[in-house]
Formats: structure tokens, C-alpha cells, sequence
């Protein structure tokens, strides 16, 4: 249910990091790790179950509104995740 602004004690801008700025140019990531990374976790940061899904929310649609900067690759496994990194357009640029 929405609720009026006047509710929250505070807000906040809503800036998310550039491709360029989160990936190491040399590295492919999986949704779950861009989700960590977009909250200033390390790839490989244990999280919870819970925490994940929600990390997921926000990674997902994030690779989405950068897909111009970025590539992606084929699952290393038939039943594996897709990986994502850095378009080298996008680090010259």
C-alpha cells in the first residue's frame, strides 16, 4: 500500500552506480553478485536467503537500464547462471 511522503522521517536520492564504476573491466558477474555489488558488498559476501531475493529485485532491473554498457556471456554449466561485465566501449568512454 502506498504510503504519503510525510511519513518517512527522511528520503533520499536515488543513484545507483554506473557499470564502469561497479565492475572490475576484466570480470563477469551473476545477477546475485551485481546485487551485492549495487549495495557495496564484495561479489561473494554471504548473505541470507531473504537478503538475496531482495538483492536480486534490485540487480535485475539495474542490468536492464544498462544493457547498452555492459555483455554478457553463456551459463559455464548447462543449468549454470549467465554472467554479466563491462562493455570495453563502456571503459573507454
Amino acid at each position: 500500500m502506498p504510503e504519503p511522503k510525510d511519513t518517512f522521517e527522511e528520503t533520499f536520492p536515488c543513484e545507483f552506480y554506473e557499470p564502469a564504476e561497479l565492475f572490475e573491466p576484466d570480470l563477469m558477474y551473476t545477477i546475485p553478485e551485481i546485487g551485492r555489488l549495487l549495495q557495496g558488498l564484495e561479489p561473494d559476501a554471504d548473505v541470507d536467503p531473504d537478503t538475496e531475493a531482495v538483492l536480486i529485485d534490485w540487480a535485475i532491473p539495474w542490468v536492464m537500464a544498462h544493457a547498452d554498457d555492459m555483455v554478457i556471456a553463456e551459463p559455464l554449466t548447462e543449468d549454470g547462471p549467465g554472467y554479466y561485465g563491462l562493455d570495453p566501449a563502456a571503459v573507454e568512454s
